[in-house]
């Protein structure tokens, strides 16, 4: 990615090589989590180079793409931190940052006082339909894969989800 060069050899099988011939536990488990994560580090590279022409970045597009995906447009702040995994902290400041590009805007909740609402603007509709052209047309940097290993690898990671308490299975 970027101006990182390539390794001549795969590193984590070599440390998995390495893990093994010291007889650590767990090998198998150590390559798969390594894997996981290098993987996440070039697909966020790729996805937020996609989105980078639309001053976005991954989390924000997943923020707008919720509201866009909501049925009026606009949801309380707290139940997108929910739907999106986020600590509130973590929300409040991707909302600060899409409400200063005037992608979304703050309206206070029609029956509850206490409750803020963040509401998708025209622009920011506008904003999700082109970043999305742009992250379907690099297939979300997992154009390696077909399209049954892709769904292979959903259900996989399924299946670790549930496993890990994310949702019930």
């Amino acid at each position: 990615m970027g101006s990182q060069r390539p390794l001549p050899f795969d590193a984590i099988a070599e440390a998995r090589r390495q893990w093994e011939s010291r007889h650590w536990g767990a090998p198998a488990h150590m390559a798969a989590i390594t894997s996981i994560m290098r993987a996440q580090q070039i697909l966020i590279a790729k996805v937020d180079e996609a989105l980078r022409p639309f001053d976005l970045t991954f989390a924000r597009y997943e923020a707008l793409v919720l509201l866009y995906f909501s049925r009026h447009g606009e949801l309380p702040m707290g139940k997108m931190g929910d739907r999106l995994m986020l600590h509130p902290t973590s929300v409040t400041n991707i909302i600060d940052r899409l409400e200063q590009q005037k992608l979304v805007r703050r309206v206070p909740h029609p029956t509850d006082r206490r409750t803020v609402l963040a509401q998708i603007t025209e622009d920011g509709h506008q904003a999700v339909e082109k970043a999305t052209e742009a992250v379907s047309s690099i297939r979300f940097g997992v154009d390696g894969l077909t399209v049954d290993e892709l769904d292979r690898l959903t259900e996989l990671l399924r299946k670790l989800r549930i496993a890990a308490g994310d949702f019930p299975g």
